[in-house]
This record gives C-alpha cells, structure tokens and sequence, in this order.
C-alpha cells in the first residue's frame, strides 16, 4: 500500500531522484523545492513520466513558506533541504557558518517540529532526517558543514525517544560522498573569501583534501536505498550508505576513543 512522503528540498540531487524513485513505486510525493524555477522544472518531469508528485516552493527558512506544511496529510516527513559549504573552522567567516546553521539545523527543526505536532496527533508515522557521514565523521575543511550534521544527529537521536510513545517513528540517512555537485559547489564557495596573504591555513591543503571529490560515488545507488528505507516500517535508526562507508565511520567511531593530544 502506497504512503503520502513529504520531502522537502527535493528540487536536485538526491532529494529529486528519491521523489521521483518513491513515485514510480506508488507513493503519493509531496515534494517541495527551495526555489519557484525548481518547482517549474520539477512539476514538468513530474507530469512527462506521469507521476503521482505534487510540487510547491518552500524555502525553509522562510516563515510563510514553512506554515504551507500546515495544509498537507503525509505518513512519511523527509527532512533533506540542506546546503553546503567547507573552509577551515579556524577561519570561516561567521556569517557563512551561521546561514548553515539557520538552515540545516534551525529552520529543518522548524519544519520537523511542524511534521511532529501532526504525526503526534495521528498517533502514527515517521520523520526521516537526511543527516551525513559529516554527522559522524570530522574531515578537515568540512567543518561547518560536519557541525550542522553533528547537530543533527543529536536531534534525530532525541527525538527519537522523545516521540516513540505517541507512535512516531524517527531515523536517520547517512549518505557517503555522492557525485550530485553538492559538494563539488561547497568545495568552491571556500574560495569566494579565502586569500593566501590573509590567512594562515595553507591553501594547498585545502586543495589536497578537495582532489577527494573525483572519488565520489554514483548517485543512483544512494537514490535506490533512499527509495527503500524511506517508505519501509522497519529498519536501522541510521542508514549509512555505502557499506564501506558504515565500516569507515565505525573505524573512525573507535579511533576517536584512543585519540590524544
């Protein structure tokens, strides 16, 4: 039987392909996107493969966009809107850390609180948070990025508690590197402000970390996964994809208690 999803950031990338994947698998998708152009390309898709999609803007940092949320039923709330940027924390201007931290922590708990308030008073459903293997892991330069994830990983984690005894479900997807140009665009936003002559760290470390990005993984594989775990009743609270991705973070996971200073 087919569930009502919403997604939320689903206007490219991962979020796109999995809306489109839960549609063609008989879902009803909610799927809305950050910008009004994404919608209009995204509706156009939609209604070429004939699929069951409905499609509205909603920029989550936006008050009004979020109060939309209001008027839809769903059994499913993927909270996946995010964006990215790197830089050494040591350095990062704050005003870029602190817009990835408005949208990736505070206005997603806006929207999820929203989708909870709902589920609770339904008695049944489940909110997915698209989190990272940056949620787990700490790579120099992904910092800003890394902490939002990290903040989301607390959050999944309580509110998974937290809301078991009304019925809602809550888990986390924990996707690897993945050829989208996500994070290809956070590699380039570093050097709108970086300048050699002004800060300390080395430019070509920077570089080196980023030569990483010619390695990621093909984005259909994650999409199929996200396409099963989404919609299903039972599973891992977090999904972290690909495996040799789990095993990596477990590696890191045990490293870290050994790690000193």
């Amino acid at each position: 039987m087919g569930k009502t999803i919403f997604i939320t950031g689903a206007g490219s990338g991962l979020g796109r392909g999995a809306a489109f994947g839960l549609a063609e698998n008989g879902h009803h998708v909610i799927a809305t996107t950050e910008l009004t152009s994404q919608k209009t390309d995204l509706l156009q898709e939609a209604r070429e493969k004939e699929l069951d999609i409905e499609v509205f803007k909603l920029d989550i940092t936006n008050q009004r966009d979020r109060s939309q949320i209001e008027a839809y039923d769903f059994d499913v709330f993927v909270a996946n809107a995010a964006i990215n940027e790197g830089g050494p924390l040591g350095e990062v201007p704050m005003d870029r850390f602190r817009e990835l931290f408005e949208v990736n922590v505070f206005a997603t708990l806006e929207t999820v609180q929203i989708a909870a308030r709902k589920l609770v008073k339904k008695g049944s459903g489940k909110i997915v948070f698209m989190s990272s293997m940056a949620g787990i892991s700490a790579t120099p330069y992904v910092g800003p990025y890394s902490a939002t994830k990290h903040a989301l990983e607390g959050i999944a984690q309580t509110l998974k508690t937290e809301l078991d005894e009304f019925g809602v479900q809550v888990a986390t997807i924990n996707p690897g590197a993945y050829n989208t140009g996500f994070n290809d665009r956070s590699g380039e936003e570093i050097w709108k402000w970086f300048d050699s002559g002004k800060n300390f760290t080395r430019k070509e470390d920077i570089l080196k970390q980023q030569e990483g990005l010619k390695n990621q993984f093909d984005p259909a594989d994650m999409i199929e996964k996200m396409i099963e775990i989404i919609p299903a009743v039972h599973h891992k609270f977090r999904t972290v994809y690909p495996q040799e991705t789990e095993e990596q973070l477990k590696q890191t996971e045990k490293e870290r208690w050994n790690m000193e200073i």
